[in-house]
């Protein structure tokens, strides 16, 4: 099925086995955030339907780094963690607040169209959110205001590379 503009669609084909799975190579050492490494690299890698448990985020330091965050920066890049290509900027049109509210209230930080940064990543047609470069990040879940990408906090807590 395919969603609605500004989502870009891709195909299986970004997900074909590769040297480590489904990516090139495993996730980053030095995840942010305290993310379990092993926890991340079989999300990331060997996935393709499964999810860290539903409010794994609120149990790293992610939520106080954020709040921390949003009264300098204002912004979050989230970073692939396995090549370090930035995937998500959070919040957009909204505060951190009501990311932290919706990501609470769905068990996973949630994004909308506006904070994804179309260029790295895709959507598969049964709502897989993938990068380009084969890593399993969540699924889009709309609901009544449009797209919504619940997305593992392992698949995002990489550092730019």
């Amino acid at each position: 099925m395919p969603f609605p503009p500004p989502c870009v669609m891709g195909d299986e084909s970004i997900m074909a086995p590769k040297s480590h799975g489904t990516s090139l190579r495993p996730v980053q050492n030095n995840l942010r955030w305290g993310c379990d490494h092993k926890t991340a690299d079989r999300i990331c890698n060997y996935n393709r339907h499964y999810a860290e448990h539903g409010g794994y985020f609120e149990t790293t330091s992610f939520i106080e780094e954020a709040r921390n965050m949003s009264t300098t920066d204002g912004e979050i890049t989230f970073f692939d963690s396995n090549t370090g290509k930035p995937l998500f900027i959070a919040p957009r049109g909204r505060t951190m607040e009501d990311f932290l509210f919706e990501s609470r209230n769905h068990g996973w930080p949630s994004f909308r169209d506006d904070e994804v940064v179309w260029e790295n990543v895709r959507c598969l047609p049964d709502g897989e959110t993938v990068s380009v470069d084969g890593t399993h990040l969540g699924h889009n879940l709309p609901d009544q205001k449009g797209s919504r990408y619940c997305i593992n906090l392992v698949s995002v807590a990489g550092n730019p590379e």
